[in-house]
């Protein structure tokens, strides 16, 4: 991105590329429609999250686009690099990666209510028991303990709600090849997808909410605060559904955290991104999926299956966007590799 020489300007992307994003958004909207039309609730945005979560990608690209000004000015560069179309193509992604997770929430939000009672927690619990012996996470506290281990794995966890919007609009806004970036933002979008598809195919609600007990000895984190934020809101989604503001946002089969990370981390190497960039988000994924099995969100099946829909939104991104990751190489452009 920053200070990249005026004969490596931004290409231009094919028009299916643009049109991915707002494919995948329009399908996913549909699909909410459809699946809060069932369950007899409106579609909404509770809390304003969504909006919240779009106000902070664009904050974050207007400051990486000034950003990428700034530089090229002080490097005398004179020649704009960014044209109408290919803003417009940013602004497109997302926009469009938000309104898919808007549909994704509602449709996360109303499976208790298309399926309800059915939950496979037990089953779940019970294969992992099978093939570990013993509960994965009473494992881990065993052996990473239940003292400063948990502080800094809530961090980790915690770390992934700014993990998404940076990654998001980094591809997005440095990326000199911007189909690459588009690619990238319809495979992370596409997890939404997915991940609310699996919901619906396997519901279950995770180790800690299943049996609290075994999670009773870790110490006040941010995400004991989050779990017991997302079992009120349940409970008060579960007690009337209809009301303003009410949803839920429970759901343990498939890891969408450890999903989102694989996507990224398999995409930033396909893409040639810099070693530093590849290292920071397998790192992310490794940590994120043990706080996974620490804390109780997810049994080991979940992140194994978040694994599978990161692969499948990679596979059906290349199909959207035309694009053959391998021949995007070394397409994202950072501050500190900038050629000077």
């Amino acid at each position: 991105m920053l200070g990249v020489d005026d004969s490596d300007r931004r290409s231009s992307p094919s028009r299916r590329a643009v049109l991915a994003g707002p494919f995948v958004a329009a399908a996913a909207l549909a699909g909410a429609l459809l699946a809060t039309g069932a369950a007899g609730v409106p579609l909404r945005d509770p809390g304003g999250v969504t909006l919240r979560r779009f106000a902070v990608a664009v904050g974050l690209a207007a400051v990486l686009v000034l950003a990428d000004l700034a530089v090229r000015a002080t490097r005398g560069r004179r020649r704009p690099r960014w044209t109408r179309g290919q803003a417009l193509a940013v602004v497109a992604a997302i926009v469009s990666f938000h309104v898919t997770y808007f549909a994704y929430r509602n449709v996360k939000s109303v499976v208790p209510l298309l399926s309800p009672g059915e939950l496979h927690d037990r089953w779940l619990g019970e294969l992992e028991r099978d093939a570990f012996g013993a509960e994965p996470a009473a494992l881990l506290h065993s052996l990473l303990g239940t003292g400063v281990s948990a502080h800094v794995l809530s961090a980790v966890y915690l770390l992934f709600f700014a993990f998404v919007p940076v990654a998001l609009t980094a591809a997005l806004v440095c990326s000199t090849k911007l189909e690459s970036g588009l690619f990238f933002a319809t495979a992370l979008a596409l997890n939404w997808v997915l991940a609310a598809i699996s919901y619906r195919l396997l519901p279950a609600l995770g180790p800690i909410y299943a049996d609290p007990g075994a999670f009773a000895d870790l110490p006040a984190t941010g995400v004991s605060r989050l779990q017991e934020t997302l079992l009120e809101q349940r409970t008060a989604f579960l007690r009337d559904p209809a009301a303003a503001g009410a949803a839920q946002s429970i759901g343990a089969f498939a890891s969408l955290h450890t999903s989102l990370y694989f996507t990224a981390a398999v995409a930033a190497r396909l893409l040639g991104y810099p070693r530093a960039v590849q290292a920071a988000l397998w790192t992310g994924l490794i940590g994120t999926a043990t706080a996974t099995i620490y804390f109780g969100w997810h049994y080991v099946a979940d992140d194994l299956a978040g694994v599978l829909i990161g692969a499948m939104a990679l596979a059906l991104a290349s199909v959207l966007t035309g694009r053959a990751p391998r021949a995007a190489r070394r397409s994202l452009t950072l501050p500190s590799t900038s050629p000077a």
